[in-house]
């Protein structure tokens, strides 16, 4: 009777230091890479953004990815960035990335392609990051604003690629004004 006894025993005290193990683990991966989802509101005002004045005026459509590299909602972005310059930039739509003033850091290699702008008129301005600024094919600013609303962003939820389309296909777009909640840093220097 003993035997069946211990077996059942240590069995069970396996079972009870493989779950502590498996909790352990869990709650480390919790806690090192998993980080809250706190919804920001943020209002996007596209009035004062000027492309520089080597970039302005008529060319091809051009794209502005505003970024902080201290900001952990780019990392929810950066593949979707890297799918819309796939997609777009053999359409000759150009691709620019303005880092915020003041931080440190680099694109990932995957968003090597896009060229870097040191300033922009009026990106002191920008509420929070990321955020995109499109000029149309005429120099005029056609969107401003966040990629997607949530915590990640894909091109099933994202306001990009409608824009685009619309662009490429010659419609006029004029959505310079948003309103959005999802993964937001700020941009204002001293934030």
């Amino acid at each position: 009777m003993r035997k069946p006894y211990r077996t059942a025993l240590l069995a069970s005290l396996i079972m009870l230091i493989c779950a502590a193990v498996l909790w352990a683990a869990y709650d480390w991966f919790q806690g090192r890479y998993l980080r809250a989802f706190s919804a920001h509101t943020a209002v996007f005002s596209g009035d004062p953004l000027r492309l520089p004045d080597e970039l302005a005026g008529p060319g091809p459509i051009r794209l502005v990815h505003f970024w902080d590299p201290a900001c952990p909602c780019n990392v929810g972005n950066q593949q979707h960035l890297s799918e819309l310059i796939e997609q777009y930039a053999p359409l000759g739509v150009e691709f620019y990335a303005l880092q915020k003033a003041g931080s440190h850091g680099q694109l990932p290699t995957t968003l090597g392609a896009m060229k870097v702008l040191n300033a922009l008129p009026g990106a002191n301005q920008v509420p929070a990051s990321p955020a995109v600024g499109i000029w149309d094919r005429n120099g005029k600013l056609a969107y401003f604003g966040p990629y997607s609303e949530g915590l990640t962003c894909n091109s099933s939820n994202s306001f990009i690629e409608p824009i685009l389309q619309a662009l490429q296909g010659g419609r006029t777009v004029n959505a310079t004004h948003t309103l959005a909640v999802g993964c937001y840093c700020s941009w204002p220097e001293g934030s």
